[in-house]
């Protein structure tokens, strides 16, 4: 991912040039937010799909196209991007607001939801810090890390945006979590604020951190197998000498990355998703801790359970990876191309 630049443009290191670690990160989460505007609705049907059926063998939603079909008929098109705005409709007027859709438009396109404030901190901080250490970690020949050494750089990176993001992902799991519930039992989040604001005056600050471990265990698993895949990828196509640096090349790359991480991290990911959408029942949480989860799904649902969802989530996973890397790729050539080059 390195910005390469012209001769005669290297650091002192030997080195070439490459942006700073600001726009680094900048462009990270800019990649990050612009793929999660495509795939929030699959990451929708994913969360539903892993909290159906809780604790029995019967499951809400039998396909990806019944959750899908299920949602849209009790919530409206608009359901599907619920956690994105941040707001719910009833009727014509949205939770939160006393004016009508046409009239919400400009301010609801202002708001930061849950899902993008999610990319605004994880991915902002996992992708920023893979990047600057991959190019620290780049021989001053240009030579790449080892692909364990990419394994590492991306665990150390995903460990560390997860611990800054868990608090949008404990936000957007109850918001998208929402219109599944009772009336009654609806948190009724008026946006991702209210929602970060309310957990913390009514359940205590930790509470954002809530399912911590499980989702910092699910971005190294995520992470070691979708970035160090996708760069082991990107140089298999390149060395095969039928691709070239281009995005039919990145996309390609994003697609087997995509799968890889989807098997290894599915597990790990129903964990986290239950763990932070729990409730106290009698003054006791629903579960332990993520290896309670993995075990009561396992003995009340059935041992394919922990891959639950496993469609949405490579639909979602395979066009996000996908759209991130080709955002980030296009950025950074672009950086290049206007400040580094000559």
């Amino acid at each position: 991912m390195a910005a390469t630049a012209s001769a005669g443009a290297g650091g002192i290191d030997g080195k070439p040039r490459t942006s700073p670690k600001s726009v680094k990160f900048l462009f990270g989460g800019l990649a990050g937010m612009g793929a999660t505007v495509f795939v929030q609705p699959l990451d929708l049907v994913k969360n539903r799909m892993q909290l159906s059926g809780e604790g029995a063998k019967t499951r809400e939603y039998k396909t990806s196209f019944h959750a899908l079909t299920s949602i849209l008929k009790a919530e409206g098109l608009r359901g599907i991007y619920t956690g994105y705005w941040g707001l719910r409709m009833e009727g014509r007027l949205w939770v939160g607001s006393s004016r009508p859709w046409p009239d919400m438009l400009t301010p609801l396109l202002l708001r930061l939801s849950a899902g993008l404030l999610r990319q605004a901190t994880y991915t902002t901080t996992r992708l920023g810090i893979y990047t600057v250490l991959f190019e620290r970690l780049t021989g001053a020949d240009g030579t790449p890390p080892g692909f364990l050494l990419k394994a590492v750089i991306g665990m150390t990176a995903g460990a560390t945006g997860a611990f800054v993001g868990t608090p949008a992902e404990v936000a957007l799991i109850r918001m998208t979590a929402d219109g599944r519930l009772p009336a009654d039992q609806r948190r009724g989040y008026k946006n991702v604020f209210n929602a970060l604001i309310r957990i913390t005056r009514e359940e205590g600050v930790l509470t954002l951190w809530r399912g911590c471990i499980p989702t910092m265990a699910r971005a190294v698993v995520v992470n070691a197998a979708q970035l160090a895949s996708y760069s082991q990828s990107k140089q298999f196509l390149l060395d095969s000498g039928y691709f070239s640096d281009n995005i039919l090349c990145h996309f390609c790359a994003s697609m087997i990355s995509g799968l890889v991480t989807t098997a290894a991290s599915m597990p790990v990911d129903i964990a986290k998703t239950r763990i932070q959408n729990m409730r106290m029942i009698d003054g006791k949480p629903e579960y332990k801790n993520g290896l309670d989860v993995l075990f009561k799904v396992v003995r009340y649902e059935g041992f394919f359970s922990l891959w639950k969802g496993f469609t949405p989530y490579y639909a979602r996973l395979g066009p996000h990876t996908v759209l991130t890397f080709i955002f980030l790729e296009q950025m950074n050539k672009a950086y290049k191309r206007l400040f580094l080059s000559g």
